[in-house]
């Protein structure tokens, strides 16, 4: 491919995220832009479409909505299309199946004919002399010798990489201990379990490891069918409790630019303690998940005093190997307020420990910024480099706190995006969206104070931020 077509925006990767863009982006005629996929179609999370499963927002959430209400590619233009927007109405429940959800991204995708699949990027860098960009891609054809490969010369990028899934390294090593004992069973991610699940369950004993959504829809999933002539199915977590996530009004205006820009006014080590402490804003679990979760476990122990089933709280895997003989699991607990160890035998384990992003190693060196910790140092406005034409959407988590995983807020960044890219606004921004005000107006430092990092240790996190 030439470079004598200069596009105004290149998306790599065609998540949630960029696929918004690119609806958003489809019927501006003074946006010309290609999104690349190394993946053959639009796929979001195949492991994790558990029967009945929800998605955790509500479907104005969708790819545009929030954004420009009167799109063809809304969720509610996507249920008219494939008839099934009066059952819907029905239902009154504003949370969309997962599956629904993905199948509703797969019906955008198709009409969409700015997507490139099968295209992985393996570079992008500055172009001589100029600020524009260019994106190699290669055609994967199952033979790296001799794929080809494309150059698209751009205005803008947009990473839209997203996460890979992540093990602790105690289960890492499992995985590759297991791998060396013939008929040890398997060890995988949330990401893969709906492909596992009937090898999971033939082991005997599964064991769930992790705190948020997905591992409790698989314990719930998995619970169904224990039994003492089955399988049994205990859950591990390194969270105190079982965190529902929050979902209160006030609270869901975190989810905001106001919110944004004060998350972005604190100190970075300040950012990553509010950033642990905040998972539950995003990562808990579904209230109405942890009450079935409950009601099936104490409907199973009204028809059997035996529930072959153990909940672990505070409690993280430290260590884990497989016993040659016994073909079996050995995870090392150990718990967080106790103290204490103990071995757990188990047939196969599921780790739903979530997901990481890193720097794509395709940037060139030199073309973004990156923080002192190797991450790349996104600005207010999606930016990460200092040309403003590198653009971030999704896993900007640790510059811009909980907005960035949030598939709602996906459309107001699309916008922001799409304003620098046009030079004007071709979706109108809303600036200010919360009743509450975040920071103190107007505050000064305390006369001879110090700084957050000196604060009385005794004071939590939340009284130091405000």
């Amino acid at each position: 491919m030439s470079h004598d077509r200069t596009y105004d925006v290149v998306g790599v990767g065609v998540g949630p995220f960029n696929l918004g863009l690119a609806a958003l982006a489809d019927p501006l005629d003074d946006v010309d832009a290609v999104f690349l996929d190394q993946r053959p179609g639009f796929s979001w999370h195949p492991g994790m479409m558990l029967e009945g499963a929800t998605i955790q927002v509500p479907f104005l959430a969708d790819l545009v909505t929030m954004a420009d209400p009167t799109s063809p590619y809304s969720f509610l233009a996507f249920l008219k299309a494939v008839g099934r927007l009066y059952p819907f109405y029905v239902r009154e429940s504003f949370y969309p199946l997962r599956a629904e959800y993905d199948q509703y991204c797969r019906w955008v995708a198709d009409r969409l004919t700015t997507l490139r699949w099968g295209r992985r990027v393996v570079r992008v860098e500055r172009a001589e002399g100029s600020d524009d960009l260019l994106v190699v891609a290669r055609l994967d054809d199952g033979t790296t010798e001799t794929s080809r490969t494309e150059t698209y010369r751009t205005r803008h990028v947009v990473l839209g990489t997203g996460t890979a899934p992540r093990l602790p390294a105690p289960l890492a090593g499992l995985v590759e201990a297991a791998a060396d004992v013939p008929g040890a069973g398997p060890v995988v991610h949330s990401a893969d379990y709906l492909g596992r699940r009937d090898e999971l369950v033939a082991s005997g004993a599964v064991t769930v490891v992790g705190s948020g959504q997905s591992a409790a829809e698989i314990y719930r999933d998995l619970l169904a069918g224990a039994g003492p002539d089955t399988y049994r199915v205990d859950w591990v977590t390194r969270s105190p409790r079982f965190f529902p996530m929050e979902y209160t009004k006030l609270t869901l205006e975190m989810t905001s630019p106001e919110y944004t820009d004060h998350y972005r006014s604190l100190p970075t080590d300040l950012r990553e303690l509010l950033g642990r402490e905040q998972r539950g804003l995003f990562k808990g679990i579904s209230a109405d998940l942890v009450d079935d979760i409950y009601d099936t476990l104490y409907r199973r122990s009204a028809l059997s005093r035996e529930v072959p089933a153990t909940l672990l709280t505070d409690t993280e895997v430290v260590a884990a190997r497989v016993e040659p003989a016994t073909r079996r699991h050995v995870l090392t607990l150990r718990h967080g307020q106790l103290g204490t160890v103990a071995p757990h035998r188990t047939g196969a384990v599921v780790a739903a420990t979530g997901y990481g992003s890193g720097t794509p190693d395709f940037l060139a060196p030199g073309l973004v910024r990156l923080d002192e910790l190797g991450r790349l140092d996104v600005a207010r406005d999606y930016t990460a480099d200092d040309a403003g034409r590198v653009h971030v959407a999704g896993t900007e988590v640790h510059t811009h706190g909980v907005t960035a995983p949030d598939l709602g807020f996906g459309a107001w960044r699309s916008s922001v995006i799409l304003a620098q890219v046009t030079g004007r606004e071709p979706y109108p921004i809303e600036e200010r969206i919360a009743f509450q005000t975040f920071g103190l107006p107007g505050g000064v430092p305390e006369p001879g104070g110090t700084s957050h990092g000196s604060q009385d240790p005794d004071r939590t996190t939340q009284e130091v931020a405000r």
